[in-house]
């Protein structure tokens, strides 16, 4: 029986450390996503601002 129970564990926390590296895979990928964004949002930003001649940040500049 203990063969058994040690081969269920050792199945358990193989699981376990397969679901924590798809959980860290996945959140590198929000990063990216993420940073990905926050680029793209500031690109549009500055464009925006410099054809509307507008301070669209409240940064204190435009562009």
């Amino acid at each position: 029986m203990g063969f058994f129970w040690d081969l269920l564990q050792q199945s358990q926390i193989s699981n376990q450390r397969e679901h924590a590296e798809n959980l860290e895979s996945r959140v590198r990928w929000l990063e990216n996503e993420l940073n990905r964004t926050q680029t793209l949002l500031r690109e549009l930003i500055l464009r925006l601002e410099n054809r509307m001649g507008e301070d669209l940040d409240r940064d204190g500049r435009v562009g």
